[in-house]
């Protein structure tokens, strides 16, 4: 029986090649469902492609003149449709979706009695307390896309978690690893989505620069795998070859290595615990020659110390420098801001907010709307 998907942020980078994956076995997986935001030619291609009943788009003036096109399908408009599609009827919801934007559905999927394979990191690193709350409440699962945390999963399988000394998260750097501070000062944004390994969205590859996103997935690793912060380190390896590494008790280190192609992670999640064919060239170390490891520097790199501060103190803290720094990296790409002052608008929301609790989802709303109105306000003063 195929496996049927629903595919949330299907026309970024992430959903693209979750669809390639599936058309690479179409006798396993089936698109049943898909949310896309404004690129409605990317929702008309996947229609070409698939014969998908139910999909959702971000404008209702989209839905709209999409339903003149395909009035077969069912379309579902903003954020209650991506809702709708994660309460629908499907065996795993792919949530490839950008920032805070990615939550809810997410919740709505395990609480809706569904398995998630998940790329949308800011899901845990705002909620996981909440999330993982769910998962146990309802007896689903979640899988990991990120390629460090798939790595992790995969060193995982066949051993015991209690035998597990620490996780290594590994670190490209960015495309500002061989920048002093100095030199950031002037850098633009054109720089800085000049990945030298990945292929990404926007906001990604600038989290990537800041070194922001790597603490995103040291938080998302502490509540995917339950080990706490101390536990958890990063290494900066330049190559992007070793994904990810666990160390036992017994000193093994085991680490999953991999050209720097998500597809790998994307399939892994959808056919856990077995392993299909992918058409992608083979790994060859021999050809790589060479390869570079080395600790981070939290002074360079200021929003990976933040990342283990509020992952630490918990509350409404990780969900406040998440809001913040949605509305700073965007501000930067639209050239709003100068490049360090991501960093310094982020850093003064977490230590400027209040610390509460997070009980519910409501709590996390308000979090987010904090950091939010926080940053624009900076911004605006900036300006």
């Amino acid at each position: 029986m195929k496996k049927r998907i629903a595919l949330l942020g299907a026309s970024g980078s992430i959903g693209q090649q979750t669809i390639d994956v599936i058309s690479q076995h179409p006798d396993l997986f089936e698109l049943v469902s898909f949310g896309v935001g404004r690129r409605i030619e990317e929702a008309r291609g996947i229609l070409e492609q698939f014969d998908v009943p139910v999909f959702a788009v971000q404008r209702e003036e989209d839905a709209e003149l999409l339903a003149a096109e395909y009035p077969d399908k069912t379309i579902l408009c903003g954020d209650s449709g991506l809702i709708e599609i994660a309460k629908g009827e499907y065996d795993v919801l792919v949530n490839a979706l950008v920032g805070f934007a990615g939550f809810a559905p997410t919740l709505a999927a395990i609480q809706s009695d569904h398995d998630v394979a998940l790329a949308n990191k800011e899901t845990l690193v705002c909620g996981g307390e909440l999330i993982n709350r769910e998962l146990a409440l309802h007896g689903r699962t979640l899988v990991p896309i990120d390629s460090e945390h798939s790595a992790i999963f995969q060193c995982l399988q066949g051993n015991r978690m209690r035998q597990v000394k620490r996780l290594i998260v590994t670190a490209s750097g960015g495309s500002f690893r061989n920048k002093t501070r100095e030199e950031l000062q002037s850098v633009t944004v054109e720089e800085a989505l000049a990945h030298p390994n990945w292929s990404m969205g926007a906001k990604i590859t600038i989290d990537s620069a800041t070194m922001m996103n790597k603490g995103f997935e040291v938080t998302e690793a502490h509540w995917l795998f339950n080990v706490p912060f101390e536990q958890i380190d990063v290494l900066m390896h330049p190559e992007s070859i070793v994904h990810s590494m666990v160390e036992y008790i017994d000193k093994s280190v085991m680490a999953q290595m991999g050209t720097p192609d998500m597809r790998l992670p994307i399939q892994y999640a959808l056919s856990w615990p077995d392993r299909l064919e992918l058409d992608e060239p083979p790994l060859d170390l021999a050809a790589v020659g060479t390869l570079h490891f080395a600790e981070p520097d939290f002074e360079r790199f200021p929003l990976l110390a933040l990342a283990y501060e509020t992952g630490k103190k918990g509350g409404n803290l990780s969900a406040v420098m998440n809001a913040a720094n949605e509305v700073a990296n965007a501000a930067f790409r639209n050239h709003e801001i100068a490049f360090p002052m991501i960093e310094e608008i982020v850093i003064s929301a977490v230590h400027e907010a209040e610390f509460e609790e997070l009980r519910s989802a409501e709590d996390l709303y308000r979090a987010n709307a904090w950091g939010d109105a926080y940053a624009r306000e900076r911004i605006r003063n900036i300006n």
